[in-house]
């Protein structure tokens, strides 16, 4: 069984470490486990007011349904997330009985200034706790979007960083199949 992740990133920059961190995920992934990356550029902020759902959160909540698992590229913004994450998760979460989210495994990864995305992703992990999505503890992944770790497209550079992410993908697909009950 192939485990379906979707990627999604706070960042809507094309060159962006977060982005570069699922492009380089999705790359790499460990064998059994696929990777498909969610575009939230024309993603309009959540609107309970809205008739109908616009054809890019369609496309978004398909994208949910179909995924087993969710990798969140943690963009720091402020202390804070970046709205463009906690917009899908609220998009997800209004679906009838949260059945988008709730109880899918999820691991947090992030890279930016000072302290990586930790304050992000402390929030973050707040929130999905309220969504019950399941958040893999550990190995809690932070990078510092400097220091030559990323080059000038946004790509994962530094070799310790990429065997550190790959850690995190295999403890995703492990965490999975914990909650699962699958072998």
């Amino acid at each position: 069984m192939t485990l379906r992740v979707l990627g999604l990133s706070g960042s809507l920059r094309a060159k962006s470490t977060n982005r570069g961190l699922l492009r380089y995920a999705q790359a790499h992934a460990p064998d059994g486990m696929k990777i498909h990356i969610a575009d939230l550029l024309e993603v309009p902020l959540y609107n309970a007011d809205l008739a109908e759902k616009p054809p890019a959160v369609e496309h978004l909540l398909q994208e949910f349904a179909a995924a087993d698992a969710l990798l969140l590229a943690c963009t720091e913004y402020n202390y804070s997330i970046a709205p463009a994450l906690k917009n899908a998760l609220d998009w997800a979460s209004r679906e009838p009985d949260n059945h988008l989210l709730r109880g899918k495994a999820a691991a947090l990864i992030g890279a930016g200034g000072g302290m990586g995305t930790a304050r992000a992703q402390y929030h973050l992990r707040q929130i999905c706790v309220y969504l019950d999505l399941q958040v893999m503890t550990k190995p809690e992944f932070f990078a510092s979007a400097f220091n030559d770790n990323f080059d000038t497209d946004g790509s994962l550079q530094d070799e310790k960083l990429q065997e550190k992410l790959l850690q995190s993908l295999q403890a995703l697909k492990d965490w999975h199949q914990q909650l699962h009950g699958v072998k």
